[in-house]
């Protein structure tokens, strides 16, 4: 009687368990995962705007087709205009392609060393951040200084700094995250640092320079700075879940149309934006792929070889405590899937 009566408690357990598990299910991750796939791009990308995105782009570049660029949704809600598949947007982090290219060039040219330290470029950061005389520029570039993310700091999006020197100050005097080169863990303040040491070694803005030795060459004449290098009605407006205006005019960093950026990364991957011996040092210290989150923004842009094929994808909606990141992967990927079966 009492091994039933435990028994009759256990699948009470269990299934009040199975229960409350299931109540913290991400339904809507589920929903797409099993969702059937559209037979086309633009069919997937509508059916993406059911899950709280105003609006996206998608860019393809297929080897031996011509590159098509996609839009829906819409480009702003105030005004209800459609989305543009040439319309400018917030990159965020892929701008760390540009910057670990750059710092690339100046490495094959001798005006910089891989494997000077920090303090060599900074001395006035010896003992404002921790290991300064250790870390170096390779550290840096591969995100194995140690040196705190000022992004992580708490509440940094509800009131983000305006200056590299105010996201500096962010984490100046604080402790290491580890000790250089022995772990990994993703830092803005790094590159923030790096665009830093290429003005010093420059002697002039380090856009100059990605301006000259990469967008020039590439002939890519839709990439820019800031907001305040365009006309602001050509930039996506980006949203962010809970908060009610549109944050098209906060200054993030780089903006570019889907093709430049999927241009870029073509030639970063096929070689043609480097020198001879550069693309053999650039593949030692970074990455040929990237992902882009800033409030209102984010971005992911691939190449992917079995099928010889760049897709980059822009969506203007953002919650950092939902789904919304898992949902635009789950997009990209079943966007990938689309492209893969229809040769």
């Amino acid at each position: 009687m009492a091994v039933k009566k435990s028994k009759r408690i256990f699948q009470i357990l269990l299934l009040t368990g199975t229960a409350i598990s299931l109540f913290y299910v991400p339904w809507v991750l589920l929903k797409i995962w099993f969702s059937p796939l559209p037979d086309t791009v633009q069919e997937q990308m509508e059916t993406a705007l059911d899950y709280d995105f105003a609006g996206m782009i998608v860019y393809v570049d297929k080897v031996g087709e011509a590159p098509v660029s996609y839009a829906a949704g819409l480009h702003e809600k105030s005004s209800n205009t459609p989305a543009r598949p040439d319309a400018l947007f917030k990159i965020a982090s892929i701008n760390k392609l540009y910057i670990a290219t750059a710092i690339t060039k100046l490495a094959s040219d001798g005006r910089l060393s891989l494997d000077s330290s920090l303090a060599y470029y900074f001395p006035e950061l010896i003992g404002r951040i921790e290991y300064a005389e250790e870390i170096t520029i390779r550290m840096m570039v591969q995100h194995r200084s140690g040196i705190p993310n000022y992004t992580n700091v708490p509440n940094y999006w509800g009131n983000p700094k305006e200056s590299n020197q105010e996201n500096l100050e962010l984490v100046l005097d604080q402790p290491a995250s580890f000790a250089p080169n022995t772990s990994y863990e993703y830092s803005n303040t790094n590159y923030l640092l790096l665009a830093e040491t290429m003005d010093r070694v420059l002697g002039y803005p380090n856009f100059q320079f990605i301006q000259t030795e990469i967008l020039d060459r590439l002939d890519l004449k839709n990439t820019y700075r800031s907001i305040h290098d365009v006309d602001m009605q050509n930039v996506m407006s980006g949203y962010h879940i809970g908060h009610p205006y549109d944050l098209k005019g906060d200054d993030v960093g780089m903006v570019a149309t889907a093709e430049d950026v999927g241009i870029f990364v073509r030639a970063l991957n096929d070689g043609s934006i480097f020198d001879e011996g550069e693309k053999e040092i650039y593949t030692s210290i970074y990455e040929l792929e990237h992902t882009g989150l800033v409030p209102g923004y984010q971005s992911i842009v691939r190449y992917h070889e079995d099928i010889d094929a760049v897709i980059v994808q822009f969506m203007n909606t953002t919650n950092f405590e939902g789904y919304h990141w898992n949902i635009s992967e789950m997009v990209y990927n079943r966007i990938v899937k689309i492209i893969k079966e229809n040769p």
